[in-house]
């Protein structure tokens, strides 16, 4: 049943993100362009994205998943180098190509080679980060 509603739920979400036109690299990277011509689409999806989110974690305090399990805890904010690289790779990725980890799952079957490349690319990182970030624990902070 938990697998069924994973499957369910991202198709739901590659369909929203399809439908919103988020899998079109040319309007992401419009939202991305403030001097330019900026194209604030993006903006009204992640607004429609993140408040009714908020309101589910508000309304998730002292409650149990009904098909069981816990809610996970809300997590300690942490500004680290592991998130301030973090943001900065997944920013470039994002300017440069102007898909991220969902859009490019939901445009693999029509974003072309492009599409396929950059996918790839994205395993291939997902892969070395824990190496990455490793590395990045084991150095001391500068300063």
């Amino acid at each position: 049943m938990r697998n069924l509603i994973a499957v369910v739920s991202g198709a739901l979400f590659g369909i929203g993100l399809y439908l919103a036109d988020m899998t079109n690299t040319v309007r992401v990277q419009g939202f991305l362009d403030f001097l330019g011509n900026w194209d604030p689409t993006l903006a009204f999806v992640m607004g429609g994205a993140i408040i009714p989110m908020a309101v589910a974690w508000a309304m998730t305090r002292n409650r149990k998943p009904l098909i069981g399990g816990a809610f996970p805890a809300r997590p300690e904010p942490k500004f680290d180098r592991r998130l301030i690289v973090g943001a900065i790779l997944f920013g470039m990725g994002w300017g440069l190509v102007g898909l991220c980890p969902g859009p490019a799952m939901a445009s693999l079957s029509f974003g072309g080679i492009g599409g396929l490349v950059f996918f790839a690319a994205m395993l291939v990182g997902m892969r070395i980060a824990p190496k990455v970030s490793t590395l990045l624990d084991s150095k001391p902070a500068a300063g």
